[in-house]
Order: structure tokens, then C-alpha cells, then sequence
């Protein structure tokens, strides 16, 4: 059974699981070679939640140094840099509408809290997600400079330096 999401992504058979995710908007908007591509970059900027051994939802991260997103950040990690850009979100489709994304991604960004060298997280989502971003602490930026054929984003970030009470207690 899987560990941890490094050692899954290099698993058999996990693109055929790979295929069983959606994300928040949709389909799993990564194909399996980027996945691989960032767990094996920047691992730490990934989490995964399992249930029973069985991976049910994951976020895949990587460092940003810009502003603003560019479409150089949907492939490139930054090593030096302070913003944490999410890529996806992903709930597997039998646990989806039961909380699991807002679950990990309030886990995920407290997680990014005990990370020194993170100052924001930023990520590109479709107008209809907004609401659902907002309740987690981001606020839209505009539109991002990204678009995908016909689609166009919206760019959001959330602060996690300065957030000290956040942090207390809180294992870091």
C-alpha cells in the first residue's frame, strides 16, 4: 500500500487512479508525468490524505518567486522562492461533496505556516470556484494572466506569515 503520494505516483498502476480524481472544478487538471514531475521536485509541497491505506484527495504545490502567476508557473518550481502555488486540489470522486477538499486544504495551509521560507500561497481557479476558495482565506487578485484555449482564471492568494496565533500550540 501507498506511504506516502512520492511513493504512490511511482506505482504501477497509479495512473489508472490517477484517473479516479477530480478536482474541484472537474477532471484532475495534471497528467501523470506533471504530478511525478512536482512530487519529485518538491515533495514537501505536496499532502496527501488516506483512509484505510487508500488515498482519497491530495494538493500538489510547488515554489513560485513572481507576483503574479505566468504560464511559467504551471510547469516550473522555483526553488528559492516564497510562494507556495497550488496546482491542484483533487477528491477522489466517491468521497467527493463530503468536506474532504476544504478538510485538507485547511490542513495544507497550516501546514505551509510552520514553513519558514513561505510568505502566500496563490492558485488559478474558474470564476465558480471563488466562493469556495474564499472560505479557505483567499482573496481574488484578477484575472490571471493564464488562460487555457477558451478558459480563463481568476488568480487568488492567502497570506500565512503573521499569522502567530495560527501557528500556537499547533506542533511546529
Amino acid at each position: 500500500m501507498c506511504m506516502d503520494l512520492l511513493t504512490c505516483a511511482i506505482q504501477p498502476g497509479f495512473a489508472r487512479v490517477l484517473r479516479t480524481f477530480i478536482s474541484v472544478s472537474g477532471e484532475c487538471p495534471l497528467h501523470l508525468d506533471e504530478v511525478r514531475h512536482f512530487l519529485t521536485l518538491c515533495p514537501e509541497l505536496s499532502l496527501g490524505w488516506f483512509e484505510e491505506g487508500r488515498l482519497v484527495a491530495f494538493i500538489i504545490g510547488s515554489l513560485w518567486d513572481q507576483e503574479r502567476l505566468t504560464t511559467d508557473a504551471l510547469t516550473l518550481h522555483k526553488p528559492h522562492g516564497s510562494i507556495v502555488h497550488i496546482h491542484v486540489l483533487a477528491v477522489h470522486r466517491t468521497f467527493r461533496q463530503q468536506g474532504k477538499g476544504s478538510i485538507l486544504m485547511w490542513r495544507y495551509l497550516q501546514y505551509l505556516r510552520c514553513l519558514p521560507y513561505v510568505r502566500r500561497v496563490v492558485l488559478m481557479c474558474e470564476d465558480f470556484l471563488v466562493p469556495f476558495y474564499q472560505k479557505s482565506g483567499f482573496k481574488a487578485q484578477g484575472p490571471c494572466e493564464v488562460t487555457v484555449g477558451p478558459l480563463t482564471f481568476i488568480e487568488m492568494q492567502c497570506p500565512v506569515r503573521g499569522h502567530a496565533f495560527m501557528r500556537r500550540n499547533s506542533g511546529c
